[in-house]
């Protein structure tokens, strides 16, 4: 029997990266309901297509060399995601981040977080050119993308999905590079709360 492969995502999605080892611990932090393993096709597929299913991965090598639990789904588009990242910082006690990217809207997002601290956060609408937060210093991951040092004017700056997915690698996991990656462990689906 071969071990099953990875499916990437992160095109059109929103996750959440959680620096640890304890899946069960994640999914009782965000008051999910774990609906036990389901090959990655179908969990990834169900998180993407659904509003109520996330899929939460086991922990996946990362960078700063940490293991790194990743929680995707549409779901995760509806919640205000700066709050929700310090929220589940403080109660896992760990670095949470927050990415988003939809190439309709061009609307991409990153929030980071440390033990409880708002370490960054920034919001581009792309049809607009605007910068709708931010909150934080930039650091060397995302300067390297050509994020300035200071909230630029409106059409000073031009992020897509491929920045954010970059960033997540820089910072914990680019979930697009998983595809075909044999998997450490098996993906969960969880239900969302009412």
């Amino acid at each position: 029997m071969s071990a099953e492969t990875m499916v990437g995502f992160g095109r059109k999605q929103a996750w959440l990266a959680i620096r640890g080892r304890d899946p069960g611990a994640v999914v009782d932090a965000l008051g999910l309901r774990d609906l036990g393993p389901a090959p990655w096709r179908e969990g990834v597929d169900l998180a993407h297509l659904t509003d109520d299913r996330l899929a939460v991965t086991p922990p996946l090598p990362g960078a700063r060399d940490n293991d790194w639990i990743l929680v995707a789904g549409r779901r995760l588009f509806t919640i205000p995601s700066t709050v929700e990242a310090v929220a589940l910082s403080v109660a896992l006690a760990t670095e949470v981040q927050f990415f988003a990217t939809h190439r309709v809207g061009e609307q991409h997002r990153w929030v980071r977080a440390v033990d409880g601290v708002l370490v960054r956060a920034f919001d581009f609408v792309g049809e607009t050119g605007e910068v709708t937060e931010w909150r934080g210093d930039p650091d060397e991951a995302e300067r390297s993308l050509g994020i300035p040092e200071t909230a630029p004017d409106p059409d000073d700056l031009l992020v897509g999905e491929d920045d954010v997915t970059r960033l997540a690698g820089q910072w914990s996991v680019d979930p697009t590079v998983l595809d075909g990656q044999p998997s450490p462990g098996p993906l969960h689906v969880a239900a969302a709360p009412d």
